[in-house]
This record gives structure tokens, C-alpha cells and sequence, in this order.
């Protein structure tokens, strides 16, 4: 109802909005979403959004599920590589679709790992107003992180993820059965987030994955599914209490800050997980250095991630001066100050005084990253 009194008039907008949306695991999901989406429509078209790897891997597949059903499906993909996550990238699908006839009753199927689901996302937030979108993530990483939680965007020359919104997916299919063709190096990044959850939110699932490692990276169909729900269980159940990372969310950033500074600073040739596995490190050691985190739980931290596969050094090209720079220009900052989620053990992280990140002086960071080589 508008109000109005002397020269001010109210518009009320107040609204109570459930964004809950299911994800549903498996192997082989491609005909289960064809019917899903048969059965109840969130568009009259489709747009597979992918790039050119995955699409070559996977979109024709898709497609034919879902024109097997009646339902209208096209393509648009776009360069694979980090590289192509910008605002131009989007631009150039968009105005595909919009020239394919795609308009506000559509919706867009993101088939991809973390890129594809950012952007395609993100343009699922921007064309027309705002169409719903699906996550079909095919990769641990994006199964494991970014498929889940509805954050979208792109980078810019300035650092990742700087121009975005939260928008929740209508559903996220989580089908194992991708995983099996990921070269070893991408299937391997994904597991970086997934020891993160450990580290974040649940030792047993840590130790799980101590004792299992070989079963995770062999790809062993019950070990993926397995690790597949802890994430989304622990992911779920942080954003479920923080949807918008005003507090607790944060801790889902452990790693993040460094690792997305030395992750641009390598000009992308580090992969996203091996990059968060050296931001774990550098913001462990500053957690031990401030005496959060112990000294047995740092060499636990490090031991899974060398086991892993990953890196836990920085590399020599890469300055000290140059990260430090860098983080203070990351999205997460304060006041141009880097903001860091801390653990204080293995399953939990430290909460400062319901903030989950704090500010560290340059000189504990420094520090933390001159062990960190």
C-alpha cells in the first residue's frame, strides 16, 4: 500500500521469500532432470550454458534427454578457462540467446565446473530482469563448493568474483558420473574445498578423508557420493544459518584470501584448488602463529593436502609484497585491510566474537607467508 505524508511518499516492498531448493545425487542423472523438468517446467526453452570442454563432453547428451522428453534445449558455450569469466563473456552468450529467440520464460542449465556456474549464473541473474537456473556442476570443486550457496560472478582485472549477486539455483543435480572423465590435475582441485570442510566444520569427516584417500582419488563410485554429501551437508548447513556471509558463511573463505591472490598472481596457470591449498597453509600458520591452531593440527592440515596431490608452497615468482597487495584489494576486505577466517582446530574455526574473519597485522602475515615457502 503507497503512503504518503506532506512530501514523502512510501513505496512498501516487504516480502518473505523461500529460496530452499533440493539437491539430488547420483549416477547418470541426465534423464532424471529431462523428467524433473517435463514434470514441472521453470521454462517453455532451455539454455545449456557450458564451455567448450564440457560441452564437447557432455552437452549433446543433455540435449537429447531433455528434447527426448518434448522439451526445447540449445547450446551456448564459451571458451574454457578462467580466463573467460568476465562480465564480455556473458555479454556475448546473452546476446546469442536473445538472438536465438530466448526470452523471460526461459531458463538456463549450467553444465559445467565452477566458471560455468559462476557466469552462467550470474547471467541468469541479468537477462531480462532475472530467468531461473539449474547447477549441474561436473566437478568435485564445483559439487563441492560453488554449485551450492548461490553466489555468482565474474572477475576483472582487479581480482575475482568483483562483479556478482546471490541468486539460488531452483535445483542442483550432483551426478558422480561426470567425474570419471576429469583429468587427474581438475578432478584432484576439487578436493581442496573438500578438505576445507573438514578443516572448517567437521574433524570426523577430515579424518575420513585421512584414512580414504586412496578410494577418493581413485574415483570409487562410493567414496564420491560420500564425499559429495559431506560438502553439501556442511555447505548447506552454513549457509542455511548465513545466506548472505555476514558471519559464519565466512568461514567457508578459509584459504581464500591468500589463495585467491597467489591463484590471479599466477596469471590462473595455478588451478583454484591448488592455489586455496597454499592460502590453507598461509592461513594456518597465522593461525598458529597466533596461537589458534596447533602445531599437530597444521602438519595434519598440510600431510592430507600433500597426499592429495597438491602444492603447499608458494611459488618463488610470486612476491610476498605482491600477495599482501593483492588481498587488500579482495572483495572480503575492510576498510582496504584482507580479512581472514582462522581455525582454531581441526572442525572448528575461530567464530571473533561472531565475525568469523578479523584483520592480521602485515607483519604475522608476512611471516606466515615466508614459512609458506
Amino acid at each position: 500500500m503507497v503512503e504518503q505524508k506532506d512530501d514523502v511518499m512510501r513505496i512498501s516492498l516487504a516480502r518473505d521469500v523461500d529460496e530452499s531448493y533440493d539437491l539430488v545425487f547420483g549416477e547418470g542423472l541426465f534423464p532424471k532432470i529431462a523428467s524433473d523438468l517435463k514434470e514441472t517446467p521453470i521454462g517453455s526453452r532451455y539454455a545449456i550454458v557450458t564451455d567448450s570442454n564440457v560441452g564437447e563432453l557432455f552437452a549433446k547428451e543433455l540435449e537429447d534427454a531433455l528434447m527426448s522428453e518434448g522439451l526445447q534445449v540449445q547450446t551456448f558455450s564459451f571458451e574454457a578457462g578462467e580466463k573467460s569469466k568476465t562480465v564480455d563473456s556473458c555479454m556475448k552468450v546473452i546476446g546469442e540467446m536473445s538472438g536465438s529467440g530466448y526470452g523471460r520464460d526461459s531458463a538456463i542449465l549450467a553444465l559445467g565446473g565452477g566458471v560455468v556456474g559462476d557466469m552462467a549464473g550470474f547471467m541468469a541473474v541479468i537477462f531480462n530482469r532475472g530467468i531461473p537456473y539449474i547447477q549441474i556442476p561436473t566437478t568435485v570443486l564445483a559439487q563441492a563448493d560453488s554449485s551450492i550457496g548461490g553466489k555468482t560472478g565474474v572477475d576483472t582485472e582487479f581480482g575475482k568474483n568483483l562483479v556478482g549477486a546471490f541468486k539460488q539455483p531452483w535445483r542442483v543435480y550432483l551426478d558422480v558420473a561426470v567425474l570419471k572423465n576429469l583429468p587427474d590435475r581438475e578432478y584432484r582441485a576439487g578436493l581442496a574445498e573438500t578438505i576445507k570442510h573438514g578443516i572448517i566444520f567437521d574433524g570426523n569427516f577430515f579424518r575420513y578423508l585421512q584414512e580414504n584417500i586412496e578410494s577418493v582419488l581413485g574415483k570409487i563410485p562410493e567414496s564420491l557420493i560420500r564425499i559429495a554429501k559431506n560438502n553439501c551437508k556442511i555447505k548447506g548447513a552454513v549457509v542455511e544459518s548465513d545466506p548472505h556471509e555476514v558471519g559464519l558463511r565466512k568461514i567457508l573463505n578459509y584459504g581464500h584470501t591468500a589463495g585467491h591472490a597467489v591463484e590471479l598472481l599466477s596469471n590462473y596457470e595455478l588451478s583454484h584448488g591448488e592455489a586455496i591449498s597454499i592460502g590453507m597453509m598461509v592461513a594456518g600458520r597465522i593461525a598458529n602463529k597466533l596461537g589458534h591452531f596447533s602445531k599437530e593440527d597444521l602438519d595434519a592440515q598440510e600431510g592430507l593436502l600433500i597426499a592429495a596431490g597438491f602444492p603447499t608452497k608458494i611459488p618463488n615468482a610470486i612476491s610476498n609484497e605482491d600477495i599482501i597487495k593483492v588481498t587488500a584489494t579482495d572483495k572480503k576486505a575492510v576498510g582496504g585491510k584482507a580479512m581472514y577466517s582462522l581455525p582454531v582446530s581441526i572442525g572448528k574455526m575461530h567464530d571473533f566474537d561472531g565475525k568469523y574473519a578479523t584483520y592480521v597485522d602485515d607483519e604475522v602475515v608476512m611471516a606466515a607467508l615466508q614459512s609458506s615457502r
